[in-house]
């Protein structure tokens, strides 16, 4: 038992010892969209802080793979090599949802999980020239005329759909979805009077006020970004849905290197100068680190493979 506990010591100690220059050349960040879009600033935006943390002219490089809803990015981190050159950026539930309506060649235990950045939680939303003032006015409508009410989706598959999806089943409704490709359209089209109602993240109606009313946040708690808007679950339906973006490693991340990395992220949680930078774009800062992370990746993609499995998109 001794000689064990001495090995086992002996090796941490010189597993330290050669991780003790990291990084010694750049951090490759893949995200798997397009540059420009929501995830590609965030990674840019954190990168530039995560740089700071970890010191000694660390350097973070972000590398767009866009393809295939993010699959090309999520596929090319999974196959990586484990050294901590390698991270990606991560969206949930979108990342594992992929892994149930198509072949993956990953699934929630092909990455070691890093840290969860920012948490968006979605909405039911209308336009300002909308007659529904309430949650309970819309169901009551979609309840007198079922499939009547048309739904503005991002895309089919992710925290916009499923968020239609657990609305209908708590409140006992069938909607008419429609999706679009990306949150934009799914917003102009709301705008314009075109569908009834829309299950965007919070984020994507912020500066949007003159145009859109927030019916319900669709999270445990109010958000700061609209404090006069209730939950859903405070007007009696007992619905949580959004985007998780955060930053996972290959599986096989060495001990040393993961709680390295785990550290630097921990300490951003406290960096209000990332805080501020985030809420201007409207998005809340949310680190949620390695154990935890990984829990909540599971419960993304459980609630994805149950949706998947009642309700088949494809």
């Amino acid at each position: 038992m001794f000689k064990k506990t001495l090995a086992t010591i002996l090796l941490s100690a010189l597993s330290a010892t050669a991780f003790a220059d990291y990084p010694d050349k750049p951090i490759a960040v893949i995200v798997g969209y397009s540059a420009g879009g929501g995830t590609d600033v965030l990674a840019r935006v954190v990168g530039k802080y995560l740089e700071k943390e970890l010191g000694d002219d660390a350097s973070v490089v972000v590398k767009n793979q866009p393809g295939a809803g993010g699959q090309i990015g999520f596929t090319s981190v999974a196959k990586a090599k484990p050294d901590g050159y390698t991270l990606g950026t991560f969206n949930l539930p979108a990342a594992l949802a992929l892994t149930f309506d198509r072949h993956a060649a990953y699934d929630a235990d092909s990455f070691d999980y890093i840290a969860n950045v920012v948490h968006d939680p979605n909405t039911i939303v209308v336009s300002r020239n909308s007659p529904y003032r309430s949650l309970d006015e819309l169901i009551e409508a979609a309840k007198a005329k079922p499939r009547s009410l048309s739904v503005a989706l991002a895309s089919l598959g992710g925290n916009d759909h499923f968020s239609a999806l657990l609305m209908e089943a708590a409140a006992g409704v069938d909607f008419n979805l429609i999706p679009f490709e990306g949150a934009s359209m799914a917003r102009t089209t709301l705008m314009g009077g075109h569908v009834e109602v829309g299950t965007m993240a919070l984020s994507q109606t912020v500066g949007f006020e003159d145009d859109l009313r927030v019916l319900a946040v669709l999270d445990d708690q109010r958000s700061a970004y609209a404090p006069d808007v209730p939950t859903a679950k405070e007007q009696g339906y007992d619905v949580e849905m959004g985007s998780y973006r955060g930053f996972v490693a290959p599986k096989g991340l060495p001990d040393a290197l993961e709680s390295r990395l785990e550290a630097a992220f921990r300490h951003l949680a406290d960096n209000q100068d990332l805080r501020q930078e985030l809420t201007a774009q409207g998005n809340s800062l949310d680190i949620v680190v390695g154990e935890d992370y990984r829990e909540l990746a599971e419960r993304q993609s459980d609630i994805a493979g149950d949706l998947w499995k009642h309700q088949p998109w494809k």
